[in-house]
């Protein structure tokens, strides 16, 4: 149910409490991503891949916009400022597992992104 400023506890910590959505918002903190490249990273579905990232964007954890036929999906942090702490220690504590930093990689891959770059967006 939500509380303050619309903020619902219970679907915030649901959203996190999933490896997948959890592994969404990693590739996604460096910026926008075309959710093109999501499910290769990840080496899953995009049905899979939409589930989740609609998950997301329920609890306002991202946001999106579309440029053609293309989605674009980035970060949204919480409002609520206690809310927002719970997340800034959770994408602290997603930097040093591993499969979390081999995702990233994969995703530089599948973008052709020059190194550091992750926000992507298509070409011609």
């Amino acid at each position: 149910m939500a509380g303050r400023n619309g903020f619902d506890p219970e679907l915030f910590f649901s959203a996190l409490a999933d490896r997948t959505r959890l592994r969404l918002l990693n590739l996604m903190r460096g910026g926008e991503v075309c959710v093109c490249f999501f499910a290769e990273a990840l080496g899953t579905n995009n049905p899979k891949i939409s589930r989740h990232l609609a998950y997301l964007k329920r609890a306002s954890l991202v946001a999106s916009r579309r440029d053609g036929k293309w989605m674009h999906y980035r970060i949204s942090e919480p409002i609520d400022p206690d809310a927002k702490a719970v997340f800034d220690s959770t994408m602290k504590l997603l930097e040093n597992d591993p499969v979390m930093n081999e995702d990233r990689e994969k995703l530089k891959a599948v973008c052709c992104a020059p190194s550091g770059l992750v926000a992507i967006t298509p070409r011609g």
